[in-house]
């Protein structure tokens, strides 16, 4: 087997461009039990996801978690699966879509974007491929998790980096590391809660629900606890809130150990015990509505509130297609290219870029 992949070939005069790879976690190809023991199996098989001694969790992996939780997690993502397919993947592809379509208005030199999933399809391999296929000189590897995490962010370039081995011809590549302070990013969540305040009134108290991770990670130094921290409370400035009027916690929590707290379930149990009389929950950490969002709080959440005493629960959705959140999109991915254009590239130097192409091709004896 050649140790590098076939390089595309080579055209003369043809144009260098730069590439954008938005990179997302993934979904399973169906709601389906073995769909999901699929993406299970690549996705908790990640050193970065879970830590603990390698041979001690792929035995528990196989012999216990591979054997039950596919099931139960194909059953909800049946509740939430769209004709389209996963939620996920279908608000990826829109942002992409829409990304491509704004940086178009803005006039320049137009990148190529793509999009490909850490688990599952299309992966970042084919993302990287699509680019470099596309005649992608330079790639921005854009990861959609706001703040940073070794087994988000770090594990998605990882995947690129991996990927990168493989060509002969490497692009230069730049990543983002994280936006979870960037001042586009948090007006479009607090335009987003706005709206939906204006058109559902505002809650008695305000729960901004990030994704979990175990303790030992914040020990172990990983920003993920201090990035949230940051980002609701610039979030809760920007809505002009009291500390007293929200609270930020942490959901999906898995096995044993300890995790980031205080934990989201923990919180939505004590707020209805309490008599809240309605309780809103945004999650910050998710650009996209997905499992995560759509069935765990959406569904169970409101499950957990409503059972403690609580009265009214309400799930305000992520910032999915809207116009300013593609609008931090298109900055985050400017302000990243800037300095890294091709200036250029102008039809005449492509006119004569492909004269001396050829010219020297001649003359060491290629073929036309």
């Amino acid at each position: 087997m050649p140790r590098y992949l076939k390089e595309p070939e080579f055209k003369h005069g043809q144009v260098a461009r730069t590439g954008v790879l938005l990179i997302n976690l993934g979904t399973p190809d169906a709601p389906t039990a073995p769909a999901v023991r699929r993406y299970l199996r690549e996705f908790l098989s990640d050193p970065r996801v879970v830590e603990i001694p390698r041979l001690l969790w792929l035995i528990i992996l196989n012999l216990f978690v591979l054997t039950t939780r596919p099931k139960q997690s194909a059953a909800k993502y049946q509740l939430i699966w769209k004709r389209e397919g996963s939620p996920l993947l279908t608000w990826t592809r829109k942002q992409t879509l829409l990304l491509k379509g704004y940086l178009g208005e803005r006039g320049g030199e137009q990148p190529v974007i793509t999009f490909g999933m850490r688990y599952g399809n299309p992966s970042i391999a084919a993302g990287l491929d699509e680019l470099k296929a596309a005649g992608c000189d330079k790639i921005l590897l854009l990861p959609l998790y706001p703040q940073y995490a070794a087994s988000t962010t770090a594990t998605a370039c990882d995947a690129a980096f991996a990927h990168l081995l493989e060509y002969r011809n490497q692009p230069a590549v730049r990543s983002i590391r994280s936006f979870h302070d960037h001042p586009g990013y948090i007006a479009a969540m607090a335009q987003q809660v706005r709206d939906y305040w204006m058109n559902n009134g505002r809650p008695e108290h305000f729960v901004m629900s990030f994704h979990g991770l175990p303790r030992y990670t914040l020990d172990r130094g990983d920003p993920y606890f201090c990035h949230c921290q940051k980002t609701a409370r610039l979030l809760a400035s920007a809505l002009q809130l009291e500390e007293s009027e929200y609270t930020v916690s942490f959901q999906s929590r898995f096995g044993r150990a300890r995790w980031l707290e205080p934990y989201t379930a923990s919180v939505l149990q004590q707020l209805g015990k309490a008599g809240t009389q309605r309780v809103d929950v945004f999650c910050p950490g998710f650009v996209a509505d997905c499992l995560e969002t759509l069935e765990e709080i959406a569904m169970e959440g409101k499950q957990t509130f409503l059972a403690a005493g609580g009265r009214e629960y309400q799930h305000i959705p992520c910032l999915n297609d809207s116009a300013l959140w593609i609008r931090a999109l298109a900055d985050l991915t400017t302000q990243q290219l800037t300095g890294w254009e091709h200036p250029l590239d102008t039809p005449e130097n492509r006119l004569e870029a492909a004269r001396i192409a050829t010219s020297r091709s001649r003359k060491m004896g290629a073929k036309q």
